[in-house]
Formats: structure tokens, C-alpha cells, sequence
């Protein structure tokens, strides 16, 4: 898995957790919609840490928390 699918995922995950959509996200967190749709979609496959931490604070977690997962700590090399 790559950096940009496993942020997706990890978005996804959290928003069925907080049991809201996207656009609450894009709400609470002050990323727009679009951005969140390019992420998650894939069309934006690496997205920025301001912009991931922005939808920490949206969704009151810290980084750390949001990249504490297996998916993270089993990436892939990107860099070969």
C-alpha cells in the first residue's frame, strides 16, 4: 500500500467511526470538499501534512493518532 491510499483510508475509516460524511468533515475541518473527494478518490495521492492535520483537528485527534495505524507501519518503499 502507498502513502496516498492508506491516507484515504485512514479518512474513510475515521469518518465511518465519527459516523459522518465527507462534507461534514469538509466542514468542521475547513478542507474543502474537493480536496477531501481528490484524496480519498486518489486523485491527490499525496496530500499535504497541513492539510492532514487540519482534518485531525476537525475530527479532535492529534497526527500522531491519525498515523498510528498497521496501515502505516507496513507502507511501502516509494522511494526505490
Amino acid at each position: 500500500m502507498r502513502i496516498g491510499e492508506a491516507v484515504a483510508e485512514r479518512i474513510e475509516q475515521l469518518c465511518r467511526e465519527k459516523e459522518i460524511t465527507l462534507n461534514k468533515l469538509g466542514t468542521i475541518s475547513g478542507v474543502t470538499q474537493s480536496t477531501l473527494n481528490n484524496i480519498v478518490s486518489g486523485v491527490s495521492k499525496n496530500p499535504t501534512i497541513s492539510t492532514i492535520k487540519k482534518i485531525c483537528d476537525g475530527l479532535n485527534i492529534s497526527i500522531v493518532q491519525f498515523f498510528d495505524t498497521p496501515e502505516f507501519r507496513n507502507l511501502e518503499q516509494e522511494m526505490k
